[in-house]
């Protein structure tokens, strides 16, 4: 059966918790080497991934490339400018072409709707490296770096603040599967969906209008940009996000050692203030980094099917 990677929601909390193992176990493995250094046990040796990019990207597009090289494998990187995905051709026939060339997809995406096309025809595995929807990628690596300077997840509060976009959908689709508690903080236009909260169901997931209730006692507090790619309501979102700034005031409110998060691009003076996401609280450098050894874990994972 082929393994496809597109919500955590999807996964069980089993798979979820392998992955996030794997990728805790590949980083460790290889501290000190040569980023270019083959790992020990190769998995995807002989192994061809498409990376497929609707929209711009910096860390997903090199932690993919990275990531596949360092399994021993290699990789194939197209832009939405060199191929006819969903224009000349539909993405269904894109979908068995590119499963008799290459071993898997990965693909970032406009439309969640294209990438589950995507997959229902394909027979490797696809991967979603970024909807409209949801961002599962950027949570495995944020998941990470949560527990290697806190410990296991289990049992801990984490805090959103601002648009309940992509990224916090996955959150939200993690929580269950690995037992954390969530308090999201958003103006009420931009709450999650309903359909994204009940895939939260099981988990004590919280959504206040007040940043402020969303930090306190947080062992992790999260922001994202508020105008993302494609979003075209640039005035509406600054007027309606500014009360949502993460600032020295607001992480003071949160636990005493809580971490501070951001998947970046940050815009520092907007969502985040310089003295929060360069402070001593913030890890987003790991975080990044920590894209690469999810990324390699998520094709681990994949390539088993």
């Amino acid at each position: 059966m082929t393994r496809h990677f597109l919500d955590l929601w999807a996964l069980s909390p089993e798979d979820l918790r392998s992955i996030l193992d794997d990728a805790h176990a590949r980083k460790k493995a290889r501290l000190g080497w040569p980023k270019g250094r083959i790992d020990a046990d190769a998995p995807a040796k002989d192994l061809v991934l498409a990376m497929i990019f609707q929209k711009n990207s910096t860390r997903t597009r090199f932690s993919f490339d990275a990531a596949i090289r360092q399994l021993g494998g290699d990789g194939i990187i197209s832009t939405a400018n060199d191929m006819q995905l969903g224009r000349g051709e539909t993405i269904e026939d894109t979908a068995k072409v590119l499963s008799r060339m290459v071993d898997a997809i990965m693909i970032r995406a406009n439309r969640h709707e294209d990438v589950e096309q995507l997959a229902a025809a394909s027979t490797v595995p696809v991967i979603n490296g970024l909807t409209d929807k949801s961002h599962p990628c950027q949570i495995i690596a944020d998941l990470q770096t949560i527990e290697e300077h806190r410990g296991s997840v289990a049992g801990k509060t984490l805090a959103w603040i601002g648009d309940g976009n992509n990224v916090c959908a996955s959150f939200i689709h993690a929580a269950p599967k690995l037992g954390f508690s969530l308090t999201i903080a958003c103006p009420p236009q931009y709450s999650p969906s309903e359909a994204d909260l009940a895939h939260g169901s099981g988990a004590k997931i919280t959504v206040t209008h007040d940043p402020k209730v969303a930090v306190a006692g947080a062992d992790a507090v999260m922001a994202d940009t508020w105008v993302s790619m494609g979003d075209t309501d640039y005035d509406e979102r600054m007027a309606a996000l500014g009360p949502y700034q993460v600032n020295e005031a607001l992480m003071a409110l949160a636990g005493p050692d809580a971490l501070f998060l951001h998947c970046l691009p940050a815009h520092r003076g907007e969502e985040v203030t310089s003295a929060v996401i360069d402070g001593p609280q913030s890890v987003i450098w790991d975080e990044a980094e920590n894209r690469i050894h999810a990324q390699k874990s998520i094709l681990a994972w994949c390539f088993k099917s």
